[in-house]
């Protein structure tokens, strides 16, 4: 397929998303199931222009002055596709599965319309809704921090400790950019990619199959690293979902003490058992039932909440889910981090950390969450969360915001990372 035709099959995808509400995965799968005449390149291509669109709905769609599928589609191309308007129609002149040309109409607003002098929250590529969200988060620097979750993320990835080292990682994914993350201690970054290309499926690499690594964004990896698991540790994971920071904290404590690995939702522990077995991490309990937790109340080192939240950290890989957020939904997942705080507490034995992590940007899931908790209960208290960074991080002191009142922030702007809260409270004796 050339570019034209893909072009149009984005925007069909979009109409599809648009139409019907649908998650961005289910509509391009389903699209691939009715045309398999589509080459892998193609399918790949196809889902660039779709989630550039997505995350540059706003100021894709202010561009060409309308927010409809054809112009965030070929609003994409012109952001990240480094595509001119004049290239653009000489491209798909000619095809006959393009889509029709930018009109007069769009080549007008294209060329009188800069980005610079669109309203805030559209450069910033959220919904209005969420401005003051971002403001409250980021300051001065919101407009940035809302754009720099609109760009394509890197593909990042944990090296298992327990099986390798990165040196040794390194070298199996040579032919696939990788490098050193820039934090991460244990950590592996491919770049983003570039137009039409796609991630390597590193899933199918022989090292991982061999457990040597696992997919996680490096900003996952260190806000499970400050949380300071040490070998012998009593841990439970309250809120494990996969099990991405299970086997992070296993890792950490060598294989040696316990982690409880629990969800409330016990579908999603699913996928950690295969993990386990190809990562050969051997303290990882799993817990489902109330009578299993029952005896570690009171006696956990360590009791992380990684709560569910509204993700907008991750706006990056998920951009879809950025446009069917809504104020009803934030306010549940308030109320579920609420009632999870108070439930996961009564696990941390004297002395014992409460840490609290979302993938969320905005302060009312984050600090508020914490500040309203430590209302309730005075014997919790922030540990100095300066000295925690510098001492996992010495020299990147700017690389996250380190709240007044004891938490960490990271960001994409900021880290380089996805969007992360952790907050470590810690139980008095």
């Amino acid at each position: 397929m050339r570019l034209g035709g893909r072009l149009a099959a984005a925007i069909e995808v979009l109409e599809d998303i648009s139409r019907r509400h649908r998650p961005v995965a289910d509509a391009l799968k389903d699209w691939g199931l009715s045309h398999r005449f589509a080459g892998g390149g193609d399918r790949a291509a196809i889902g660039n222009i779709v989630y550039d669109a997505l995350r540059h709905k706003r100021s894709a769609g202010w561009l060409l002055g309308e927010e409809t599928p054809r112009a965030v589609g070929f609003g994409a191309l012109l952001l990240e596709w480094n595509q001119t308007a004049q290239s653009l129609n000489a491209a798909l002149e000619g095809d006959k599965f393009a889509p029709p040309l930018l009109t007069a109409a769009e080549l007008q607003a294209i060329a009188e319309r800069r980005l610079a002098d669109a309203p805030p929250a559209v450069r910033a590529d959220v919904p209005d809704w969420c401005e003051p969200l971002f403001e409250q988060a980021f300051g001065p620097a919101w407009v940035e921090e809302g754009a720099a979750l609109a760009t394509r993320p890197p593909l990042d990835i944990r090296v298992n400790t327990l099986q390798a080292d990165r040196q040794k990682v390194l070298a199996e994914l040579a032919e696939t950019g990788a490098k050193a993350a820039h934090l991460a201690p244990y950590g592996i970054r491919i770049p983003p990619i570039d137009g039409d290309g796609r991630h390597p499926n590193v899933q199918a690499e022989p090292a991982f199959q061999k457990g040597w690594f696992e997919v996680q964004d490096e900003g996952s990896q260190i806000v499970a690293a400050l949380a300071g698991a040490e070998a012998g540790m009593q841990v439970l994971d309250f809120c494990a979902g996969a099990g991405g920071k299970t086997l992070a904290l296993s890792a950490a404590m060598g294989n040696t003490g316990q982690v409880f690995a629990h969800d409330a939702e016990k579908a999603r522990l699913a996928p950690i058992f295969d993990r386990m077995r190809r990562s050969e991490n051997r303290n990882v309990q799993i817990v489902t039932k109330p009578s299993e937790l029952a005896p570690l109340t009171g006696h956990m080192d360590i009791v992380l909440v990684d709560a569910p939240c509204t993700g907008s950290g991750t706006w990056r890989r998920r951009p879809d889910a950025k446009w069917r957020l809504t104020q009803r939904q934030l306010d549940t997942r308030k109320g579920e981090q609420s009632a999870i705080l108070e439930a996961a507490k009564a696990f941390v034995k004297p002395g014992g950390l409460l840490v609290y992590i979302t993938c969320s940007v905005f302060d009312e899931e984050n600090g508020e969450q914490i500040s309203a908790f430590r209302d309730r209960n005075s014997s919790f208290a922030p540990i100095d969360h300066r000295a925690l960074w510098d001492g996992h991080f010495p020299g990147h002191e700017a690389a996250a915001r380190i709240g007044s009142t004891g938490d960490i922030s990271l960001s994409p702007s900021l880290s380089g990372t996805d969007g992360f809260y952790f907050c470590a409270l810690r139980r008095a004796n």
